[in-house]
C-alpha cells in the first residue's frame, strides 16, 4: 500500500495543471468584466431540485449544493456579470467522476440568454485549452481531443433520435429518459470537441424557462467532453408563480423519496419580483482538469479524495 506521501507525490503534475486552470479561469472573467462573487456555503433553504440530496450541517443549516439562489439575489439586487468559483455539496455522490464535495464554478449574465452562455463557454475552454498548449493536449483512450475543431449542436430530441432511437416529448418517461441519456446518449458526445445538447423536454426544465413559441422545451442546456458532462446552463425563469409550483413539486417528491422537509426558498422567490431576463450556468471544474490532465478519476484531481478527507 502506497503512503500519503507516494499518492500525493504522484498527482503533482495535475495539481500543477488544475491551479494553472482555476487563474486562467479567474483571468478570462476578469478581462470579460466580470465581477467575482462569494456567498455563503451554509444556508437554510438549498434549490429544490429532485435528484439532489443536499448534506445537513448543524440543525436546520445545510451545505449549498450550488450558489445559484444567492448568486440570482444579486442579479436582482443590480449586478450584471458575475463569477463564482466555489465547493458544492451533494450527498450520495461517489463514483469515477462524483464527489460529494466538488469545485463548481457558475457565471450569470442580466440579459442575457443560454445562447449567450453557450458563446462563453466556447470562448473559456478554448482560452484555457491554448493557454495550456503544449502541456496539456487532451486525449480519451489515446485518440485527441480537439476544442478548436466545430463545436457539435444537437437538440435533446434529434440526439436521442440518433443514439437512442427514439424522441422524447415534452413529458417522457422519467426512468426511460434517464437510463437512456447515461447509456446510449451521453457516451456519444464530445469527440473530438465539446457538445452543446440544448433545449431539454419541459419536465426536464429544472429552473429554466420554457421556450418562447415552443413551450414543449425548455432553454436549457449541458456542455459534453469525452463523453462527459461538464456544465448546465439556463436561460432563467423569473416567472415567481411559476418557480413558487416548481419548487413545491420538487419538495412534495422530496418528501415522498428522503422523508425530509426542506424549506421553502422564500428570500430566494421573492427577489424575482426585481430579476430581469437573465441567464446562468453551473461548470464542473474538476471534470475539466480530467479532461485535461489526462487522469481517469476525480480522485487524480484533488489532493484528497473523500477516504482521505
Amino acid at each position: 500500500m502506497r503512503s500519503e506521501r507516494e499518492i500525493l507525490s504522484a498527482k503533482r503534475r495535475n495539481l500543477e495543471i488544475r491551479s494553472r486552470v482555476i487563474r486562467l479561469i479567474r483571468g478570462f472573467f476578469e478581462e470579460e468584466g466580470f465581477l467575482e462573487v462569494q456567498t455563503p456555503i451554509l444556508t437554510g433553504a438549498p434549490a429544490p431540485e429532485t435528484h439532489i440530496v443536499p448534506i445537513r450541517a448543524d440543525g436546520d443549516r445545510f451545505l449549498t449544493t450550488s450558489p445559484e439562489l444567492y448568486m440570482k439575489r444579486l442579479l436582482a439586487a443590480g449586478f450584471e456579470r458575475i463569477f463564482q468559483l466555489t465547493q458544492a455539496f451533494r450527498a450520495n455522490e461517489r463514483g469515477r467522476v462524483h464527489h460529494p464535495e466538488f469545485t463548481i464554478l457558475e457565471w450569470y449574465r442580466s440579459g442575457g440568454d443560454y445562447k449567450s452562455l453557450q458563446d462563453d463557454c466556447i470562448n473559456l475552454v478554448r482560452h484555457v485549452c491554448r493557454a495550456l498548449a503544449p502541456e496539456s493536449r487532451p486525449f480519451f483512450r489515446g485518440s485527441p481531443l480537439d476544442p478548436e475543431a466545430p463545436w457539435e449542436r444537437y437538440t435533446v430530441r434529434r440526439a436521442f433520435r440518433r443514439f437512442a432511437g427514439w424522441e422524447p416529448g415534452p413529458e417522457p418517461d422519467e426512468d426511460r429518459f434517464d437510463i437512456d441519456m447515461v447509456e446510449k446518449v451521453e457516451p456519444k458526445l464530445g469527440f473530438p470537441a465539446p457538445c452543446i445538447l440544448e433545449d431539454y423536454p419541459r419536465s426536464q426544465a429544472a429552473l429554466a424557462r420554457l421556450k418562447p413559441g415552443e413551450s414543449d422545451v425548455a432553454e436549457r442546456f449541458e456542455l459534453y467532453w469525452a463523453g462527459m458532462e461538464l456544465a448546465n446552463g439556463f436561460s432563467e425563469l423569473t416567472d415567481e408563480s411559476e418557480q413558487s409550483a416548481r419548487f413545491q413539486e420538487a419538495l412534495s417528491a422530496k418528501q415522498a423519496s428522503e422523508g425530509i422537509s426542506y424549506p421553502l426558498p422564500a428570500a430566494f422567490l421573492d427577489s424575482l419580483k426585481d430579476l430581469g431576463t437573465c441567464a446562468g450556468i453551473a461548470f464542473g471544474v474538476d471534470r475539466f482538469v480530467m479532461i485535461l490532465s489526462g487522469a481517469g478519476e476525480l480522485d487524480d484531481v484533488v489532493a484528497f479524495p473523500p477516504e482521505m478527507a
